[in-house]
């Protein structure tokens, strides 16, 4: 009974010293960016989509209180375009997004959290081998959503969970002809480990 106590004591310490005004919160985290792709004029004719891409990612949060922070993810996934016509291009994304969280409870042992924010996303290394001539529009600035939890392994190590929601389009020409608006907004899902400075 006074181990359970004393292990108690420790855990309680350890919780109430996490995540606390001035911290930077550190994440390595596995990210599926997951495109829910809806297209329109020429593109929706052609049934483009646009496939789904797992990589790493890091990602920093400054707490300016014990429970308001601002996060800044990094991370750029590659993508294939398919439609009708079969493999259609393929384009690197680099979506930078700065978040406004709010942890609910940074000194229990479960620290759920909620975000809203800003993307900013560049598109680069664009391929087509459609033969279409396509082009994009290289840049997209659009609002994101995240909810997450982070859940501690010891004093300054923890486990997190986290989905965002991106709203990302471009425009597509085919021989400099306006050809629609492809909207990727993705489902961003991610798993990894952090630690806090």
């Amino acid at each position: 009974m006074k181990k359970f106590a004393a292990a108690a004591l420790v855990a309680a310490l350890s919780a109430s010293a996490f995540a606390a005004q001035g911290d930077i919160l550190a994440r390595f985290r596995i990210t599926n960016v997951n495109p829910q792709t809806s297209v329109d004029s020429t593109l929706a004719a052609l049934n483009v989509d646009v496939n789904d891409d797992t990589i790493p990612e890091v990602d920093f949060t400054y707490m300016f209180t014990d429970n308001i922070g601002a996060e800044l993810i990094l991370g750029t996934s590659k993508h294939d375009v398919t439609s009708s016509l079969g493999h259609t291009a393929s384009v690197r994304v680099l979506p930078p997004t700065l978040t406004a969280q709010y942890h609910f409870s940074p000194e229990g042992q479960f620290r759920p959290y909620v975000g809203a924010g800003i993307n900013y996303t560049r598109f680069y290394s664009f391929k087509d081998t459609s033969g279409l001539d396509l082009s994009i529009k290289k840049n997209s600035f659009g609002p994101a959503l995240q909810v997450g939890v982070d859940i501690p392994v010891t004093k300054n190590i923890f486990v997190n969970f986290d989905v965002k929601k991106l709203w990302i389009k471009t425009k597509v020409k085919a021989g400099g002809v306006d050809a629609g608006t492809l909207d990727i907004d993705p489902l961003v899902t991610s798993v990894g480990i952090g630690t806090k400075f």
